[in-house]
């Protein structure tokens, strides 16, 4: 079994991506390794050579900053599908992480037994991860319906594949659903763990690739810090994070605490939480067929 990791980057020094340990953290499951490295205004693209230099191939890419690639943040789909179209032909896995999503060490048995259990079936056209998305700081996770719950990471070396709308998951052939095999892993999802004016940075670099997502755009106007008490609903986090996370946490120089016992669910979402709990309803939209 041959196993390709990609992803795509760009600025990661300027808006502190912990893409490096991204990588890091499904490397050992990775024979090769392939990152689009776009047009970067800081040490981008010598950050990412310092990683593997035998492992980890760079494809160096220009954004398109055209209004089309910008309605919905197609530019982060169309830089996914540069670094999955230069999978080699013989890999079997093509293994997706962004720049901001870390798989704890304790997982990847697990990811290697499902991808060997799963390689020679065709039916199976990727594997589904669970998410934690942390907010604020290390302690909190989001538990609202802002957050998606499960996502595509592996997908098969199948280039009828691709990256839809913006890079939050993969469809094929003409717009269809893949068919999935749950992994019983977490994807640990740190994008939203920042500096606050560091995080308000990177809203506002954000707020670049896209002209119709509205919140995004607001949140990036008149302020020089992002607001993180704006949140609905957290959770306090009770496990451990990846090793490899250990000196990021360590140079965490802000505070943030919530007081849970304020969150605030809305009723339609507390509905499906109830409706696919005690009924076995899912009403949640999902990006993907689990079969």
């Amino acid at each position: 079994m041959k196993v390709t990791g990609f992803t795509f980057i760009r600025n990661a020094v300027k808006f502190d991506y912990p893409v490096v340990e991204a990588i890091k953290s499904i490397l050992p499951l990775c024979d090769d390794f392939v990152v689009a490295v776009g047009n970067s205004d800081d040490d981008t693209e010598q950050v990412i050579q310092s990683i593997d230099k035998q492992k980890v191939k760079i494809i160096k890419t220009v954004w398109d900053d055209s209004p089309e690639m910008k309605r919905g943040g197609k530019v982060f789909a169309s830089e996914t599908n540069k670094a999955f179209m230069a999978v080699p032909d013989d890999s079997d896995w093509a293994f997706y992480i962004q720049g901001d999503e870390i798989v704890h060490e304790k997982y990847l048995d697990a990811i290697r037994d499902s991808m060997l259990k799963w390689k020679d079936d065709d039916r199976v056209d990727g594997l589904l991860f669970r998410y934690l998305h942390f907010y604020g700081s290390y302690d909190y996770v989001g538990i609202s319906q802002r957050w998606y719950r499960r996502e595509i990471r592996i997908i098969r070396n199948n280039k009828s594949i691709y990256s839809y709308r913006d890079a939050q998951g993969f469809r094929k052939d003409d717009n269809q659903k893949l068919n999935v095999k749950p992994v019983d892993a977490y994807v640990y999802h740190y994008g939203w763990v920042k500096k606050p004016e560091v995080m308000m940075n990177k809203i506002r670099n954000a707020s670049s690739f896209y002209e119709d997502i509205k919140w995004i755009q607001e949140a990036g106007k008149g302020k020089d810090e992002f607001e993180y008490s704006s949140i609905d609903a957290l959770k306090l986090f009770d496990g451990t994070h990846p090793a490899i996370m250990a000196d990021h946490i360590r140079r965490k120089n802000w505070n943030f605490e919530h007081d849970i016992s304020f969150n605030r669910l809305p009723l339609k979402y507390r509905g499906k939480i109830f409706l696919k709990k005690y009924l076995g309803i899912n009403t949640f939209y999902e990006n993907f067929r689990i079969i």
